[in-house]
């Protein structure tokens, strides 16, 4: 497994990461992903830890807890072996405390966190997005706060857009406040939107991105071909209205092109997916989820090995999309992509 710097930051994290999204199994959207419970979950993170997988990721709203609680219970006897990432700031209750990011809440959040997880600590704590009722300045001094006491070492933000997390770096280099190392991004050949503001700003401010839902939200698993019909099985039965959109003539031009290329290289769809997102630009880590040891398995076949620069050229074209303004002209024009090389246009 390749390992790779977050960011700017000291931390080393793996190419691949599991996402504990299937641990727990509650609720309509949660419950569709997985119901893996604690001796199932063990088994998946000693296949993770076998193949070099150490970064875990989780949140308080997977399952309400539920996701922390197993993954504690999978880690429990090797902490020192894995790093733990969780999030909070979405809503985990109709209370007036129960969401954003403010100091009440993002300590609170922490301590069930880490009780949750059984652990004294957080490798990353990541805001779940951007909360525009609480002031910056005590967001980011709680966060130093939690830092200090030894109980998160990094933190980050997820779902945030570029003002946001300008804002936020900001904020924190004028107080001395500690950087966000990491932002959590959507991120696929279904969805590259990424690319157009987030991608050219975490090349200029240092930021590594972890990659969620890298399978455009279980689209490019395989599984899915053009004129059949959405297998029995599918969680898009019941969650695809919770995910990012796409068309079905973006959807199906995408697996088109991964079909040529698997074609080529003997490799399955979802593990061509994957290898084209490590290639690209800022990504630290892209997490890969499984319901299952196969699941698991197969997605570890994205690493090892690289796509061609024809195979990558064409698995472009088929996703590109033109940027919204003011970012198309920096694709379109040689006087805008001049101005500013290292950025734009915004490609691998």
């Amino acid at each position: 497994m390749e390992y790779r710097r977050l960011g700017a930051s000291g931390l080393m994290v793996p190419a691949l990461s599991f996402g504990a999204g299937t641990f727990g199994g509650q609720g309509p959207l949660f419950g569709a992903w997985g119901t893996t419970g604690a001796q199932e979950a063990r088994r998946l993170v000693d296949i993770c830890l076998d193949a070099g997988i150490t970064m875990f990721d989780t949140a308080d709203v997977y399952s309400a807890g539920a996701s922390e609680e197993v993954l504690g219970q999978a880690v429990k006897g090797r902490r020192d072996q894995v790093i733990i990432s969780t999030k909070a700031g979405l809503p985990t209750g109709d209370g007036p405390g129960d969401a954003g990011s403010s100091r009440s809440r993002l300590i609170t959040a922490c301590e069930d966190a880490l009780r949750r997880l059984g652990t004294d600590h957080l490798d990353l704590f990541q805001l779940h997005a951007y909360d525009a009722g609480t002031p910056v300045e005590e967001v980011l001094s709680t966060l130093d706060t939690l830092v200090r006491a030894g109980k998160v070492r990094y933190t980050g933000v997820s779902n945030f857009s570029g003002w946001q997390v300008m804002k936020s770096l900001a904020a924190a280099e004028k107080h001395g406040h500690p950087r966000p190392a990491a932002q959590q991004v959507y991120y696929s050949l279904l969805g590259r939107d990424y690319e157009w503001e987030l991608m050219p700003l975490a090349v200029d401010q240092g930021l590594g991105a972890i990659v969620w839902s890298p399978l455009g939200w279980g689209r490019l698993t395989g599984r899915i071909r053009r004129g059949a019909p959405l297998p029995p099985g599918s969680r898009l039965h019941r969650t695809a209205d919770y995910g990012p959109p796409v068309t079905d003539d973006h959807l199906y031009g995408v697996i088109d092109a991964l079909e040529a290329v698997a074609a080529e290289t003997g490799k399955a769809v979802p593990q061509i997916a994957l290898n084209w997102l490590l290639g690209r630009k800022t990504v630290s880590s892209v997490i890969i989820g499984a319901r299952d040891e196969d699941q698991l398995r197969q997605n570890l076949g994205a690493v090892g090995w690289s796509l061609t620069p024809e195979q990558t050229a064409l698995l472009d074209a088929a996703s590109h999309r033109t940027a919204p303004y003011p970012y198309f002209p920096y694709e379109r024009q040689e006087g805008f992509a001049r101005v500013n090389p290292p950025l734009y246009p915004a490609p691998c």
